[in-house]
């Protein structure tokens, strides 16, 4: 079996006027991610860390931000068409643990929704995805509500038998 570890990593500004979608669900909060898609920094980043993990560039290559079929997508179609990228390579998602940072709203109580959502797009287990939220201590752009960021870390695999 051959296992591979990827890494990802997205931030959005705040502002006004745009929904706020994470890990594919919308949350109720006066400010959103602003972005060329929805801006779902969690979905963004799993999917760069699944892109990672299978060698096969990043998320702005397979879905740029100046290409009219991505502008507002909603970002649980480019999971699912990433999960179908590392597929042609023969790989399947292992796990993934991925932290959420943002000062308000508290993600905290939309995690279960999250993983259930995250793992209904990618055909696994809830229990093959972690999602963890926190806070910068009120330090920085998130500590200021200027914007999100989210980390993914994955584990893919393939059988070579």
């Amino acid at each position: 079996m051959n296992i591979r570890v990827g890494f990802g990593f997205d931030v959005h500004r705040l502002v006004e006027d745009r929904e706020l979608w994470m890990g594919g669900i919308k949350i109720d909060h006066s400010l959103g991610l602003l972005g060329h898609s929805d801006a779902d920094v969690l979905i963004h980043a799993i999917c760069d860390a699944l892109l990672g993990a299978a060698n096969m560039r990043d998320i702005g290559y397979h879905f740029p931000d100046t290409s009219a079929d991505t502008l507002d997508i909603d970002s649980k179609i480019l999971l699912r068409k990433t999960v179908g990228l590392i597929a042609t390579k023969g790989y399947t998602v292992g796990n993934i643990d991925a932290t959420i940072c943002a000062e308000r709203p508290k993600m905290n109580p939309h995690i279960p929704a999250m993983k259930a959502c995250l793992a209904e797009v990618i055909g696994t287990d809830e229990d093959n995805i972690s999602i963890k939220a926190t806070t910068t201590e009120r330090l920085g752009f998130t500590g200021r509500e200027e914007g999100i960021s989210a980390y993914a870390t994955v584990l893919i695999s393939k059988d070579e038998g």
